[in-house]
């Protein structure tokens, strides 16, 4: 597996998942700048199967329909935030998980920045987590349909995951743009908060 970080506007992450045997793609969370990106890889070949959205914020939409109308795709999206997306052809639920040539993509419903946002778990290797969780910090909850309560259960069922998952975030927050899960785990003030009051504190 291969996976390619964009950088969008100043910080937003796009993302595009490679199998490389079989050049089944994803694009995750794709900016307007992508289908250029994705060009100058000179990967033309690949067959984009998913165009998925971690969660229904614009910044992490705006080049669903640029992507879609060069490489083709079907726009994935939670039910939750679905509705909110325009064009959404698959709608996944927690637990749901989609074939990406010889990868796995095990679809997590971690709702509390938005109702519906999700995090994907790429095989044994990568988990894209949008704005649940970025690196040395988690999303906002102050925003419609955010919640602390939510997005602190959302931080616990992460911490159950393994530790050598690379997480990829929806934004360049962070003293570097990828980090291992494990590292996380030790240094993210939202993954170590154990109450509910104390995650609250950081919000």
């Amino acid at each position: 597996m291969k996976v390619y970080q964009f950088r969008e506007n100043q910080d937003n992450f796009s993302y595009l998942t490679l199998c490389e045997e079989t050049r089944a793609a994803a694009i995750i969370d794709p900016g307007l700048s992508v289908p250029n990106r994705v060009r100058l890889l000179d990967i033309a070949k690949m067959d984009l199967k998913y165009i998925i959205n971690t969660h229904r914020h614009s910044d992490h939409t705006s080049g669903n329909s640029v992507v879609k109308k060069n490489f083709g795709g079907v726009i994935v999206a939670s039910e939750p935030d679905g509705r909110h997306i325009h064009g959404v052809g698959k709608i996944v639920r927690d637990g749901e998980i989609l074939v990406l040539g010889n990868i796995k993509l095990v679809f997590m419903l971690t709702p509390g920045h938005t109702p519906g946002g999700m995090c994907i778990m790429a095989g044994s290797e990568a988990l894209f987590t949008g704005d649940c969780l970025f690196i040395g910090d988690c999303g906002r909850t102050d925003l419609p349909g955010g919640s602390d309560r939510e997005l602190f259960m959302t931080m616990g069922r992460l911490k159950e995951l393994p530790d050598g998952l690379t997480v990829y975030p929806g934004h360049d927050y962070g003293p570097k743009p990828c980090d291992t899960l494990g590292n996380q785990k030790r240094n993210n003030k939202c993954l170590k908060a154990n109450t509910l009051e104390a995650f609250s504190a950081l919000q």
